[in-house]
Formats: structure tokens, sequence, C-alpha cells
């Protein structure tokens, strides 16, 4: 499936655009405009010679230019008209943004739309949908007010999302807290291009890392296994199901025209083709913010490395509790070299715990005996920073040892301001970092159950 217009074209229509900074049109034209200034934005209005400075067309048909990508904005009734005119002028990637179809009742109009779309092999993003971001081509085709949200930087994850609620709330929350995207499409009631066409896709972009997905119902089952089975062995695909209770399907149907099925049926699939089932929004993120990174898990033995005794204790009892973790037993020779660089009240063992009065060299210390560990797998830093002995220094020490080595490094940090900052440059040099320690392991947890089958 080839969708690169959808996600990085150079002439964009807007249809519906509008002076009216209160329209929908209006904040399209504006977020696209400002996200990038070489691609050309054309609006579409009968009513207006001229809208945001940009000269507008009663039709687009009368746009010279060749235009890759049309997003339409007008009232449900209307649409159809504009899918035509789109064609006519030759047109095959849209947007429609408008709701009012199955969602709403109307499923002989969805099902019209649809067979035009299909005959004519066109390409739709929606209906009844948020839109298109893509951190990576700078475009944000989204129609929320950029001043309402913060956008994340480029990155790997991209975020398939049936719902535009879900989504505007998560890439706002991701951007804050450091996430970064390759790409986010809201696809709504999916009239045509569905969450395997999106998947297929998102297999072949060399920015996608892995691949998120909130899914309430998919429109093709079949087609949604077998295309989920290829990719999963090419990326790996995280998903949340939405509609798991009874009341919860019902509001499935109402919101996307979306039936959401047996969860049985569901899970079932996931387990077949290793997708990545998550409980809630917060921990597929959790999980993608791992594999995002250059990786390699060739085991399940975990060592913990804490300056708290506590969340040391906290750490094993999740780890524990895991399905698919174990704890590492340290070489003799890792234990030897510890020794000697460690405190006499420094107990080698795992956890292990370096004591509130830890230095970063004391960290140091530690990551350059145990990282060449052939008994570890994964490391568990916990790195509390309020501790009056630890510099700012730590975050290039725990860098310079993960950048020597695809052994994960998993940083738990819990703090304010001070730990927030601290935590950010770990981040930006690919190093995930978690508030709280069940957060991390179950993370690590489903990374490893998928690794291990994969």
């Amino acid at each position: 499936m080839e969708l690169k217009n959808l996600f990085n074209p150079k002439t964009v229509a807007v249809i519906g655009a509008s002076r009216n900074p209160e329209k929908v049109g209006n904040v399209l034209m504006k977020n696209i405009m400002e996200s990038s200034s070489k691609r050309i934005v054309i609006p579409i209005n009968p009513n207006a010679p001229e809208i945001l400075g940009k000269k507008s067309y009663k039709n687009i048909k009368e746009v010279k230019e060749k235009v890759d990508l049309a997003i339409i904005a007008v009232p449900a009734k209307f649409v159809l008209e504009s899918v035509k005119e789109c064609n006519d002028k030759g047109v095959k990637d849209l947007v429609i943004v408008t709701s009012g179809f199955s969602e709403m009742g109307d499923k002989t109009a969805e099902d019209n739309l649809k067979s035009f779309l299909d005959q004519n092999k066109m390409r739709a993003v929606g209906v009844n949908c948020l839109g298109i971001y893509d951190a990576q081509s700078s475009l944000n085709a989204l129609f929320i007010p950029r001043e309402r949200m913060k956008f994340p930087k480029p990155g790997g994850i991209s975020f398939v999302c049936q719902s535009g609620a879900i989504g505007l709330a998560i890439i706002d929350l991701a951007a804050a807290r450091g996430y970064r995207f390759s790409k986010f499409v809201s696809y709504g009631n999916a009239t045509q291009l569905d969450e395997s066409d999106y998947l297929e896709y998102l297999s072949n972009d060399k920015d996608t890392k892995v691949i998120c997905m909130y899914i309430e119902g998919v429109k093709d089952g079949k087609k949604f296994f077998e295309t989920a089975k290829k990719v999963a062995k090419k990326k790996p695909i995280v998903v949340v199901k939405g509609g798991l209770s009874e009341e919860g399907k019902k509001a499935a149907l109402s919101h996307t025209g979306s039936l959401a099925g047996a969860k049985e049926t569901y899970f079932g699939i996931f387990d077949q083709v290793n997708i990545i089932k998550t409980d809630n929004l917060e921990e597929m993120f959790n999980v993608a913010s791992v594999l995002e990174n250059p990786i390699e898990i060739k085991g399940n033995r975990v060592q913990i490395i804490t300056n708290g005794g506590g969340y040391g204790i906290v750490s094993t009892d999740a780890i524990s509790a895991s399905k698919n973790l174990k704890f590492a037993e340290l070489s003799e020779k890792t234990q030897k070299e510890l020794k000697k660089t460690m405190p006499d009240y420094v107990h080698i063992r795992n956890p292990l715990d370096i004591s509130g009065d830890a230095t970063s060299q004391r960290y140091k210390d530690a990551l350059t005996n145990i990282l060449p560990d052939k008994n570890v797998d994964v490391i568990i830093l916990v790195a509390l920073y309020q501790t009056p002995l630890i510099t700012e220094d730590i975050t290039n020490i725990i860098s310079r040892a993960k950048a020597g080595t695809k052994k994960p490094i998993v940083v738990i940090s819990t703090g304010s301001d001070f730990t927030e900052k601290l935590s950010q440059k770990l981040e930006e040099h690919n190093i995930p970092v978690f508030m709280f320690p069940h957060s991390a392991i179950t993370a690590l947890d489903k990374i490893v159950g998928y690794m291990k089958k994969r």
C-alpha cells in the first residue's frame, strides 16, 4: 500500500478552508502552513477570494497546480460531491475529517462514499477522523489548534489510532514526556483505508521503528490477521484494544460505527501473530519507548542497580511477579571486580544496592563491571538524584556506558524538576527513563515475552 502522498505531500488543498478561526477549515490551513514553509497550501472555498494570505479557489478543478493531497472539511452532505471533484482533478489521496456518517446512523451515505472511492482507486483517511501528523516530513494536518498542545519531535514511534480524542491527548502528553514520533494517523470510521493498510505501509517505512495501535474494531478480520502476521515479523506492533466490555462495545459502535467483537477473538489473533497486547495507553507507550531504541535482548535475566534500598525491594517484587523475567546471577569474575571498587558495606548481589551515599563514580564502576557480564541480559538502573553525592555528570556516565553496548539499560528516576532535567538528557541519548519500577518492569516483561516468541 503506497501512502506517501498522505504523509509527505508537496501540495495540499483544503476543501472547506475558512477565514473564521473557529472553523475546522481555518485550523487545518494554519497548521499545515505553520508546520512547513516549503509545502504549498491551497484553500478551496466558493465564498472567499483569499484565506490566510492564500488565493482561494471555488473548486479544486480550478487549481492549475498538481495537488498531491486534498483534506476535506465540509458538511457530510457535500463530501461525496467534493470527492468526485477531486477525482476529476486527478487527486487520489484524501483525508476526510467530516463526521456524520455511520457513527451517526447514516450507513448508506458512508457505503456510497466507499463505493466511489474503491471504484476510482482513491485512498482516503477517515471519515470522522482527526487527521495526520508526520514529524519527519513536518506535516501537521490535524484540526487541533497548535497553541493548545505540544507536538512530538521526530523519532521512531508511529501511532495508528481509531479515536481522535485519544490521539490528540496522547500526542500532547507524548510530546511533554519526550516520546518521539515518526507518524500519527487518526482514521476514524475506516471507511476505505483501514488499520491493515496503515500497518502494511508502516512496515516498509524506514523512519518507523515500532508501531502503536489503538483499535476499537477491525473492518476485515482476515485481512488484519494476514497483514499483522507479516508485519510483526519485521517490526514490533503494540496494541491497546478498546471496547472490551459490553458497555464499551456499544460505545464503540456509536463512536466510529465499529463492531468491536469478542475480546477473546482479538486476543487470540494478537497471540498468534505476536502482537504485544498492553492493558492501557500508558503501558503501550512505555513499551514503545524501549523498543524504539536499538537494543538486543538475548534473554530474560535482569540485574538491578540501585541507590535506594526500598526501590530495590519494589523492583524485586515486580520482577518476581512477572511472567517472563528472572533475576541475573553475576559471574564470579564480576563479583570479584565489584568487591574491589565498592565499599565493604555494599553487598554484591541482586539487587545491587550501592547505597544512598553513592557517587556518580560508584555508578560508573557498577556499570563498567556488570555490562560485559554474559549472565546479565538487561540492567534496571535506579538513580535517585536527590541524594547529595551524585553529580550531574551521572547522565554522561550512563550514556557513555550505553553507547558501547546494545544491552538494554532501563533507568528509573522519581522526582520533579531536577530529576526531569537529567532524565531528559538520558532520553536524548536513546535511554528510556521511567518514573516508577512497576512501569519499567511491566514494559520489560511484555518486551521479553515478545522477543522470546519472535
